[in-house]
């Protein structure tokens, strides 16, 4: 094999590997189910150590933005909630159990898939959130994005 020859199989490489290796990643995020909460109890899955999750609630390892805050009937708060995220690109509801919600948002890129959960706390007039990615360490901010969007939607259509 001429040098001319390794040399274009080595850049070849090089070039190649990255966008594969993130495909096959996201790939694989889309195999991985998050465990389902508890029916009895349902509670926000902690955050991992890594920076691709964001959340409401305090805790270890977790960034924070405000939850969700509504004035009126829970009913009507949960079912704006539930159209934003109907419309939400990429997103699908994958659990529907009273005041916990669970939905996917898939990346446009490569398929990554990130788990978003809400629990609806009508006492308090609120909704806390948690986002993050099933895969890899960062998430480059998306989750924070996403739930940026969320609660700008949500605050549009605050009555």
């Amino acid at each position: 094999m001429s040098p001319k020859s390794m040399v274009l199989i080595a850049v070849s490489l090089v070039v190649a590997l990255p966008p594969l290796s993130l495909a096959l990643l996201g790939f694989w995020s889309r195999r991985i189910s998050p465990p389902d909460p508890d029916p009895g109890r349902p509670a926000l899955a902690p955050c991992p150590a890594s920076p691709n999750c964001i959340g409401s609630l305090p805790g270890p390892g977790r960034a924070a933005l405000p939850p969700l805050r509504y004035e009126g009937p829970a009913g009507a708060a949960r079912r704006r909630l539930v159209a934003i995220l109907q419309e939400f690109p990429r997103a699908r509801i994958v659990a529907d159990a009273g005041p916990y919600l669970r939905a996917t948002i898939q990346s446009r890129f490569f398929g990554f898939v990130d788990d978003v959960e809400f629990l609806l706390d009508e006492q308090a007039g609120r909704i806390d959130f948690r986002s993050a990615s099933r895969v890899g360490y960062s998430d480059f901010g998306a989750n924070r994005r996403h739930m940026e969007e969320i609660r700008r939607r949500f605050a549009a259509g605050a009555t």
